[in-house]
């Protein structure tokens, strides 16, 4: 009984023996896979400033600026019959490439959050439903939706194809710039429509009232003039001349309108795009106030600075006379 016993307890602790290290080992694989996942993040997401990050940038953004000179000229008849195979087999690689770069992208974004903060759902659906992650999807799906349904048209296709050209904005904030400038200015862009939306009422049926009768051809009814109208708008010329003095007039009018109109909107986006451009000096200026509020700025601090100065766009010589002035006020020397 005594030898059983103890072959029993000698059993029991070699299972226990087996299952702490199956724990032991279960648990560094979920914090090597835990340490790859954010290092792909931070690769892609360009949250680190190292070598590794800026190789992957410029070879995603070289392979999507050589994928639109593809597309372009794969459009010219003769190249694309001489050279139809390579344009097929770049396509190819290049899909394979913006294909694993979107499961990677998937994936790593799961470590965006903490699980108490949503967990890695919250981040993966972020970047799913974001515009970079429509971007990245419908630069793909071209050429998937072609080997499902052969007989698509392959001119639709290619332009889904050309906006891969989007990615691009993700290692450069001109575009997103742009955009917060507009929705900053969104105010006055919606009193620039109402105007325009108005002169277009006004103007259309006053042109079909004067020459609706003699050109009734070209302007029939109060919807065809509109559309003459917006083409003189855009274009300064809408592809007809008017017969009567009247109709003369208006065109001298709404040509004069259209100056005006392109001068406001001009102006309302100059003026919103360098007041979004000094908002982001002003959120950087902040980050290095706050890096040197103790006098020290640490390799972590440091490293976010580097990281905002590449996605804010800044000049080394910006950073350096934000970062003067601040050791400036503070009494800081360099």
């Amino acid at each position: 009984m005594g030898v059983c016993s103890n072959q029993q307890h000698s059993h029991v602790t070699h299972a226990a023996g087996l299952t702490t290290h199956q724990i032991s080992l279960d648990r560094a694989y979920r914090q090597n896979m835990k340490s790859l996942q954010t290092r792909i993040y931070d690769l892609l997401e360009g949250s680190v400033e190292d070598k590794a990050a800026r190789a992957c940038e410029i070879f995603i953004a070289s392979v999507v600026v050589l994928n639109v000179v593809a597309i372009i000229l794969e459009s010219v008849q003769e190249l694309h019959d001489a050279y139809a195979n390579y344009f097929h087999i770049f396509d190819v690689a290049s899909v394979m490439i913006f294909t694993l770069e979107y499961v990677l992208r998937v994936w790593s974004y799961g470590v965006k959050y903490a699980k108490e903060h949503g967990g890695s759902w919250r981040g993966r659906k972020e970047y799913i439903f974001s515009f970079y992650g429509f971007i990245d999807f419908f630069g793909t799906v071209p050429f998937y939706a072609q080997l499902l349904f052969p007989g698509l048209d392959l001119r639709f296709l290619r332009l889904f194809r050309l906006m891969r050209i989007f990615k691009l904005s993700r290692y450069n904030s001109a575009l997103s710039d742009l955009i917060e400038a507009v929705k900053a200015e969104r105010d006055s862009f919606t009193s620039a429509m109402f105007l325009l939306l108005i002169s277009c009422l006004l103007f259309s049926s006053l042109i079909y009232i004067a020459e609706g009768h003699v050109q009734p051809e070209v302007f029939p009814s109060i919807p065809a003039t509109m559309k003459w109208y917006l083409l003189t708008i855009i274009s300064g010329w809408g592809n007809v001349d008017p017969v009567t003095i009247f109709g003369v007039i208006l065109v001298v009018l709404t040509q004069v309108l259209a100056i005006a109109l392109a001068a406001i909107l001009t102006g309302v986006v100059a003026t919103a795009y360098t007041a979004q451009v000094e908002r982001r000096e002003i959120m950087y200026e902040t980050e290095i106030r706050e890096a040197l509020a103790d006098g020290i700025v640490t390799e972590e601090e440091n490293a976010r600075l580097q990281v905002l100065k590449r996605q804010f766009g800044m000049s080394d010589e910006q950073v350096e006379a934000i970062a003067r002035q601040v050791r400036e006020e503070k009494g800081i020397k360099e």
